[in-house]
């Protein structure tokens, strides 16, 4: 602390409002869920702001800036914040090991998007707005905060070489979505905005599904094309429009 001001204030302030309104939306649950983003010092170090253990359950999403962690990549030192460690930062820094250019990662339990997630099948990825991501795929299960999870995660994003940005589902577990920009901060927006718009998405495809089984449509539509049935569903073929291009926009 320098002047009165905390260490990384703007960004850690800025965190804080972001778990918040996360809460607030229901797009995670008091079962838990953890933000994080890279920040760099003026000497051009490198650190996790990090959500704290226990910000849901304990805390109901009501976080101070002073309760956001500064953590120093791989010894896990805590170097400000007044909160603990969650145990997912393996997950956390096995995902900005895979690839350098991933800024900020956010995992959280949004309703929608854990019933594709618990059912083991891939999300279809319908709407203009989460176009982007392109695939949203399920993991195989392993238990919350293993290092097998970390591994499965991060194994999956290197051999599939993954663009940035994109979203996962973890078997049972939650979302995972990995995002980049110019700094840390613009990248958690970037992840924010993700998780509210492949959450419409969510249920989007749900009900897609089940006028598939009404007889009411003849598979998944997405910028007036059919791009998948039921049956690619079910054999985890990528179902999303990769035929219209992305008009771009934010």
């Amino acid at each position: 602390m320098s002047d009165g001001r905390i260490m990384f204030e703007r960004e850690r302030e800025d965190l804080a409002k972001i778990v918040k309104l996360i809460f607030e939306r229901k797009n995670t649950n008091v079962a838990g869920g953890n933000f994080s983003f890279k920040a760099v010092d003026e000497k051009g170090k490198v650190y996790i702001i990090m959500t704290p253990t226990m910000m849901s359950e304990a805390y109901l999403g009501n976080l101070s800036p002073s309760q956001i962690l500064v953590v120093e990549p791989h010894t896990r030192k805590v170097i400000a914040g007044e909160g603990q460690l969650t145990r997912e930062i393996n997950m956390h820094e096995a995902v900005y090991d895979a690839n350098p250019k991933i800024k900020a990662v956010l995992h959280a339990h949004a309703p929608n998007s854990m019933f594709w997630a618990t059912s083991g099948l891939d999300m279809p990825n319908l709407t203009e707005a989460t176009q982007k991501v392109k695939n949203i795929p399920v993991m195989e299960f392993e238990p919350n905060c293993s290092e097998e999870l970390a591994a499965i995660v991060s194994n999956y994003i290197k051999e599939n070489e993954l663009e940035v940005p994109h979203e996962l589902l973890l078997n049972s577990h939650g979302v995972l979505i990995n995002a980049t920009g110019d700094t840390g901060l613009m990248a958690i927006h970037k992840a924010l905005a993700i998780l509210d718009t492949v959450e419409w998405n969510a249920e989007i495809a749900y009900k897609q599904t089940l006028f598939q089984e009404m007889g009411i449509l003849d598979g998944y539509y997405s910028k007036g094309i059919k791009v998948g049935t039921i049956e690619d569903l079910k054999k985890h073929h990528p179902i999303w429009n990769n035929q219209v291009e992305d008009a771009g926009g934010d």
